[in-house]
């Protein structure tokens, strides 16, 4: 009997056990929480230029609605000087990784002017105009702008994510290792409505996008909201576009909205100037999308 009883209480103990480490293996990372989110805003180390940049962004609010885990592997589309980049490489940590993809110039056609560049505080201002004689400087790439963030994060012995820089079309932004289901998070921040004056083919973008998130991966897309009614027409004017619209291509290419952001919105926006008048805060839209 007392064999017996120790046999059966190791069999309890080691069925315990078990049962504790696959549910410990099923329960996934902890998100972000809103007090982390506020911390990494908080270092002392971020630019003044991003920090000019949380005042309209309200970081906090965005780092959460993300839902963003450690270890991710994160791709941030129109990544341009790398704002969202770094606030996503502080929040991933060193486990994961994050891309940050932008469109190679074409020497044929003018740089376009977006109303609020990714990652700048303000527009840029037009640069002086050069001598016949003088050579043209070379234009600061995004790629540039993405190492110097990864060069100053390693400096300063942040615990954060690569951050790697992606030199690929809007309608193929997927890096080649991760097209099939490589990526946990995919950004698009404030510059899907450029994509329309840009004749980017946005199907084949959110169709990529939806191929190289793994089931349960997020897109997670930000905007200045245009009127009813008016798609995307006047992305090259008003910098705007309308939310439905913009829904409704993103859920064509398989995704499901998961939620929607109300941290930027601003009613009293009468959504039909650029820079609204009397001046306010743009409304603006964040919606999260799952690959079901």
């Amino acid at each position: 009997m007392i064999t017996l009883s120790r046999h059966l209480t190791f069999r309890a103990l080691t069925l315990t056990l078990g049962s504790s480490l696959v549910a410990c293996a099923l329960v996934p990372p902890a998100t972000v929480t809103a007090e982390r989110a506020a911390q990494i805003v908080a270092s002392p180390d971020r630019s003044a230029a991003d920090r000019v940049n949380d005042q309209r962004r309200k970081p906090e609010q965005l780092l959460v609605f993300m839902t963003i885990q450690p270890g991710m592997v994160a791709l941030d589309i129109s990544a341009g000087g790398g704002y969202t980049s770094e606030l996503l490489a502080r929040a991933i940590g060193p486990q994961g990784r994050v891309y940050g993809q932008s469109q190679p110039r074409d020497p044929e056609r003018p740089a376009p002017t977006p109303a609020a560049p990714e990652g700048g505080a303000a527009p840029a201002a037009p640069a002086p105009a050069a001598s016949s004689a003088a050579p043209r400087p070379m234009p600061r790439t995004s790629a540039m702008a993405l190492a110097e963030r990864e060069q100053r994060l390693r400096a300063a012995g942040v615990p954060a994510a690569p951050i790697v820089a992606v030199a690929q079309r809007f309608d193929d932004p997927v890096p080649a290792p991760l097209v099939d289901g490589g990526l946990d998070l995919v950004t698009l921040m404030f510059n899907y409505h450029d994509l329309g004056f840009l004749g980017v083919d946005r199907a084949a973008m959110n169709r990529a996008l939806f191929r190289a998130l793994k089931p349960g991966g997020i897109y997670v897309i930000a905007d200045h909201a245009g009127r009813a009614g008016t798609g995307i027409s006047e992305s090259g004017t008003l910098h705007r576009i309308e939310e439905a619209f913009l829904r409704s291509e993103v859920e064509a290419a398989g995704f499901r909205l998961q939620a929607e952001g109300q941290f930027l919105r601003n009613p009293a926006d009468p959504r039909d100037r650029n820079t609204p008048e009397p001046f306010q805060p743009k409304d603006e839209f964040v919606l999260r999308f799952v690959k079901p």
